[in-house]
């Protein structure tokens, strides 16, 4: 992904070459779960005190300085409503707003915009949180090349929005699932190691092992990544020609260590360096100590499961 940060009316504006542009469909299932589980029924309040033909305008208003991510989302969401309401957007996903700004209007009928007041704003704060939360970590990392990426530590359901806003807040997308990569992890490992039975000559690790397997099983293409702890993995996964090597919970000591045994390993011909990976407890306040090691990618479960929702409020104005 390519990020272009420039000045625009006196304005950051972060413009986000998407690795997934944002695709409706992949919601809507997600948003019937939400008007189920909030409308239901009907909104008996609005439905009791509001004129059918009533038509307002309100506007999204920031409440404080954040990027913003989830618009598409909520113009989706209440088009499925109605597809009379007219929305316009003053700000693009990706923008950086201070507090006071009008991000976007609408303008539609009361009771459709009453209705879905709250769907639309747990959408749009929760995703500018998570575009906000993935900036402030990607700007840390500076002037080093580390890209930020998020996990799989995702809300179940909300999993495609909250990666799509970790790639508007400028970071990078880890796996979706468990489907589209190959993660040998700890657990993996030791089951293979204790559980089941491999006559393994003493010069064979259990990495080795696990990747020769996958090699012979997997479709051609699929990166294969693996988590190791101690040098000695290491060292095994170096041996089994891994795409990436995870150094998990590692202390900056320890990340040095490791970066510098990948960068003078002896490679074959035509091998090349396996991409290296930070995982695990990293914050705001130590993800720059972590990527001055040289790793190539930070992993951080916080972007996405500790994100602080943006405060965006919908103000009906007539």
């Amino acid at each position: 992904m390519l990020t272009d940060k420039r000045q625009k009316n006196g304005r950051r504006v972060v413009i986000m070459y998407l690795q997934n542009i944002f695709e409706p469909a992949k919601i809507d299932n997600l948003i019937q779960l939400a008007i189920q589980e909030d409308i239901f029924t009907g909104d008996i309040t609005t439905e009791n005190l509001i004129p059918e033909n009533l038509i307002v305008e309100g506007a999204f208003i920031a409440k404080e300085n954040g990027i913003i991510a989830g618009l598409p989302v909520v113009e989706y969401f209440f088009l499925k409503r109605d597809k009379n309401v007219f929305f316009k957007q003053w700000v693009k996903d990706g923008i950086f707003v201070h507090k006071g700004e009008t991000i976007a209007t609408i303008h539609g009928s009361a009771k459709i915009l009453l209705s879905g007041e709250r769907i639309a704003l747990n959408f749009l704060q929760r995703l500018s949180g998570i575009a906000t939360l993935t900036a402030q970590f990607v700007e840390r990392v500076k002037p080093s090349k580390a890209s930020v990426l998020d996990t799989r530590k995702t809300i179940p359901g909300w999993r495609y929005l909250e990666k799509y806003a970790v790639t508007v807040g400028g970071g990078v997308n880890h796996r979706m699932g468990l489907y589209d990569q190959v993660l040998i992890k700890d657990n993996h490992l030791d089951i293979m190691k204790n559980k089941l039975s491999y006559d393994l000559p003493s010069h064979v690790s259990i990495i080795e092992k696990a990747v020769s397997i996958l090699r012979q099983t997997i479709n051609k293409g699929v990166l294969i990544e693996v988590e190791t702890r101690t040098p000695e993995e290491i060292k095994n996964a170096l041996k089994s020609g891994v795409d990436i090597i995870l150094f998990d919970n590692m202390s900056i000591q320890q990340l040095n260590t490791a970066v510098r045994m990948v960068n003078e390993w002896n490679y074959s011909e035509g091998v090349r360096r396996p991409l290296t990976e930070a995982s695990g407890n990293i914050n705001l306040e130590s993800v720059h100590l972590v990527a001055q090691t040289g790793v190539d990618r930070i992993s951080i479960g916080a972007i996405t499961h500790s994100a602080k929702a943006l405060d965006i409020s919908l103000e009906i104005s007539r």
